[in-house]
């Protein structure tokens, strides 16, 4: 054969017909495929918001009453079940998920979606990451509402799927690293604080505050811990799968 002037021959590097073959094993170099169902969930939730703020004060208090979780309404033994199937009444408990009451509410739970979703959606795929969103937040609020059975205002946010988030990140990652901003004096500090004590503090301050917080009755604690207990239960069921599939 002819070989360019640049590349030797094998038989010219005198490598024997016997030598067994050599592998070169080169690192891959490609990308992690973009978090889209995380960019998704908060452009859907974004843009409902702008919808919300759009209609008048009157007409926004129906809207939140109509498609938020109302405990009341979900728990009116007096109404038949195919009533309240008809009226779709369960499927609030989703819909309650991508709305939300001010921009506060909206950025703090987008904040927590983008730092942990994004991590917790490259490890499990956008498959599996949106049903821990919908499903494990959708179970959240279905506690949340069990808890407050009497209460006519409607459980709305999705702070329960942020918290299955949460808890899923923990589940995958227990030895990740959390950076922190700490103000030192005039001075502000980073730190990196390991992720299991950042989210335990904030898992027993939703516990603290669901009997003697400050806005007691006003949130709903438990959908927040009910979200993240759920989170790492779905994310530990998973790992044997996501074993296999990384090995492969």
């Amino acid at each position: 054969s002819n070989f360019p002037d640049n590349v030797s021959s094998p038989r010219a590097a005198g490598a024997d017909a016997r030598s067994p073959p050599m592998f070169v094993q080169l690192q891959s170099r490609r990308k992690p495929r973009p978090p889209w169902a995380t960019v998704l969930l908060v452009a859907t939730c974004v843009a409902l918001f702008l919808w919300l703020v759009a209609e008048p004060l009157a007409g926004r208090g129906v809207l939140l009453s109509y498609w938020g979780t109302v405990p009341a309404t979900l728990f009116d033994s007096s109404v038949p079940w195919l009533t309240q199937l008809l009226e779709l009444r369960f499927a609030r408990l989703v819909t309650a998920l991508f709305i939300h009451a001010d921009w506060i509410h909206l950025t703090t739970n987008l904040l927590f979606l983008v730092i942990f979703g994004v991590p917790a959606e490259r490890a499990l795929g956008a498959g599996r990451f949106l049903f821990l969103f919908i499903v494990g937040g959708a179970l959240a609020n279905l506690v949340g509402a069990w808890t407050l059975a009497a209460v006519s205002s409607p459980i709305i946010g999705s702070s329960g799927a942020v918290s299955s988030v949460v808890g899923a990140y923990l589940a995958l990652y227990p030895r990740a690293r959390l950076g922190l901003v700490l103000p030192l004096g005039v001075f502000l500090e980073f730190v990196r604080v390991p992720a299991p004590l950042l989210i335990g503090f904030w898992a027993m301050l939703q516990v603290l505050f669901a009997f003697v917080g400050p806005t007691f009755g006003a949130v709903a604690w438990w959908t927040h811990i009910a979200g993240f207990l759920l989170g790492i239960v779905i994310a530990l069921a998973w790992r044997p799968a996501l074993a296999r599939r990384a090995r492969n």
